[in-house]
Protein backbone atom coordinates (compact mmCIF):
# COMPACT_ATOMS: atom_id res chain seq x y z
CA UNK A 1 0.00 0.00 0.00
CA UNK A 2 0.95 3.22 -0.81
CA UNK A 3 -0.18 6.87 1.15
CA UNK A 4 -2.01 10.00 -1.51
CA UNK A 5 -1.07 12.99 -0.84
CA UNK A 6 -3.94 16.04 -0.82
CA UNK A 7 -2.32 17.63 -3.85
CA UNK A 8 -2.88 13.95 -5.97
CA UNK A 9 -5.99 13.72 -4.69
CA UNK A 10 -7.21 17.83 -5.28
CA UNK A 11 -5.54 16.84 -9.17
CA UNK A 12 -8.54 13.87 -9.48
CA UNK A 13 -11.19 15.67 -7.98
CA UNK A 14 -10.73 19.21 -9.42
CA UNK A 15 -8.86 18.17 -12.33
CA UNK A 16 -7.48 21.75 -12.63
CA UNK A 17 -4.12 20.62 -14.30
CA UNK A 18 -5.38 18.48 -16.73
CA UNK A 19 -1.46 16.94 -17.68
CA UNK A 20 -1.38 15.62 -13.42
CA UNK A 21 -5.30 14.92 -13.25
CA UNK A 22 -4.59 12.25 -16.17
CA UNK A 23 -1.48 10.72 -14.42
CA UNK A 24 -3.31 10.43 -11.57
CA UNK A 25 -5.89 8.48 -13.40
CA UNK A 26 -3.59 6.18 -15.00
CA UNK A 27 -2.46 5.72 -11.68
CA UNK A 28 -5.20 4.62 -10.25
CA UNK A 29 -6.62 2.18 -13.19
CA UNK A 30 -3.00 0.63 -12.93
CA UNK A 31 -3.65 0.39 -9.28
CA UNK A 32 -7.65 -1.11 -9.97
CA UNK A 33 -5.95 -3.65 -11.97
CA UNK A 34 -3.38 -4.62 -9.82
CA UNK A 35 -5.13 -4.72 -6.63
CA UNK A 36 -3.36 -1.96 -4.56
CA UNK A 37 -4.68 -0.06 -2.12
CA UNK A 38 -3.78 3.47 -1.85
CA UNK A 39 -4.23 5.12 2.01
CA UNK A 40 -5.15 8.36 2.75
CA UNK A 41 -4.34 9.80 6.20
CA UNK A 42 -6.65 12.17 8.88
CA UNK A 43 -4.06 14.72 7.84
CA UNK A 44 -5.00 14.20 3.89
CA UNK A 45 -8.75 14.31 4.51
CA UNK A 46 -8.45 17.51 6.52
CA UNK A 47 -6.49 19.49 3.82
CA UNK A 48 -8.32 18.29 1.04
CA UNK A 49 -11.07 20.03 2.97
CA UNK A 50 -9.82 22.95 3.84
CA UNK A 51 -8.17 23.05 0.40
CA UNK A 52 -11.76 22.34 -1.55
CA UNK A 53 -13.74 25.00 0.48
CA UNK A 54 -11.32 27.56 0.86
CA UNK A 55 -9.43 27.89 -2.41
CA UNK A 56 -12.17 26.28 -4.28
CA UNK A 57 -15.08 27.75 -2.79
CA UNK A 58 -17.00 24.16 -3.01
CA UNK A 59 -20.00 23.91 -0.11
CA UNK A 60 -20.38 21.40 2.51
CA UNK A 61 -22.72 19.34 0.06
CA UNK A 62 -20.00 19.53 -2.77
CA UNK A 63 -17.27 18.18 0.03
CA UNK A 64 -19.08 15.60 1.84
CA UNK A 65 -20.59 14.61 -1.52
CA UNK A 66 -17.07 14.05 -3.13
CA UNK A 67 -16.11 12.21 0.34
CA UNK A 68 -18.65 9.71 -0.10
CA UNK A 69 -17.67 8.85 -3.48
CA UNK A 70 -14.42 8.59 -2.66
CA UNK A 71 -15.33 6.31 -0.07
CA UNK A 72 -16.44 4.11 -2.91
CA UNK A 73 -13.64 3.53 -4.70
CA UNK A 74 -12.18 0.19 -3.27
CA UNK A 75 -8.44 0.73 -3.92
CA UNK A 76 -8.65 4.22 -1.61
CA UNK A 77 -8.39 2.93 2.74
CA UNK A 78 -8.90 6.02 5.31
CA UNK A 79 -7.28 5.73 7.90
CA UNK A 80 -10.55 6.63 9.76
CA UNK A 81 -13.27 5.56 7.63
CA UNK A 82 -16.42 5.51 10.11
CA UNK A 83 -14.97 9.08 11.45
CA UNK A 84 -15.23 10.33 7.61
CA UNK A 85 -18.73 8.83 7.08
CA UNK A 86 -20.22 10.77 10.64
CA UNK A 87 -18.02 13.57 8.99
CA UNK A 88 -19.72 13.04 5.58
CA UNK A 89 -23.01 13.21 7.73
CA UNK A 90 -22.84 15.98 9.98
CA UNK A 91 -21.10 17.92 6.79
CA UNK A 92 -24.47 19.29 4.60
CA UNK A 93 -26.06 20.54 7.67
CA UNK A 94 -23.13 21.84 10.05
CA UNK A 95 -22.29 25.36 10.53
CA UNK A 96 -19.11 24.87 11.47
CA UNK A 97 -15.86 25.14 9.45
CA UNK A 98 -15.39 21.69 7.90
CA UNK A 99 -11.87 21.40 9.17
CA UNK A 100 -12.87 22.12 12.60
CA UNK A 101 -15.95 19.86 12.42
CA UNK A 102 -13.17 17.36 11.69
CA UNK A 103 -10.76 18.05 14.17
CA UNK A 104 -14.07 17.82 17.36
CA UNK A 105 -14.96 14.83 15.37
CA UNK A 106 -11.46 13.55 15.69
CA UNK A 107 -11.23 14.20 19.45
CA UNK A 108 -14.39 12.47 19.96
CA UNK A 109 -13.33 9.51 18.66
CA UNK A 110 -10.37 9.23 20.04
CA UNK A 111 -12.19 9.34 23.97
CA UNK A 112 -12.06 12.80 24.09
CA UNK A 113 -15.63 14.91 26.11
CA UNK A 114 -14.72 17.98 24.13
CA UNK A 115 -11.70 19.76 22.25
CA UNK A 116 -10.68 23.33 23.65
CA UNK A 117 -10.73 26.58 21.52
CA UNK A 118 -11.02 29.86 21.12
CA UNK A 119 -12.94 29.72 18.50
CA UNK A 120 -16.38 31.01 19.51
CA UNK A 121 -18.43 29.63 16.17
CA UNK A 122 -16.69 26.27 16.93
CA UNK A 123 -17.53 26.39 20.71
CA UNK A 124 -21.30 26.69 19.55
CA UNK A 125 -20.89 22.83 19.08
CA UNK A 126 -20.60 19.68 21.58
CA UNK A 127 -17.65 19.11 20.07
CA UNK A 128 -15.84 21.82 21.64
CA UNK A 129 -15.27 24.06 24.70
CA UNK A 130 -14.14 27.49 24.86
CA UNK A 131 -11.50 28.95 26.81
CA UNK A 132 -12.39 31.83 28.48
Amino acid sequence: MRGLDTNILIRFLVRDDIKQAEKVFTLFKQAESKRHLFFISNFTVIETVWVLSKLYKCSNKDISNTFNVLLSIPIINFESENLLKEFITIAEKSTLDLADLLIGLSGSYNNCKETITFDKKAAKSDLFILLK
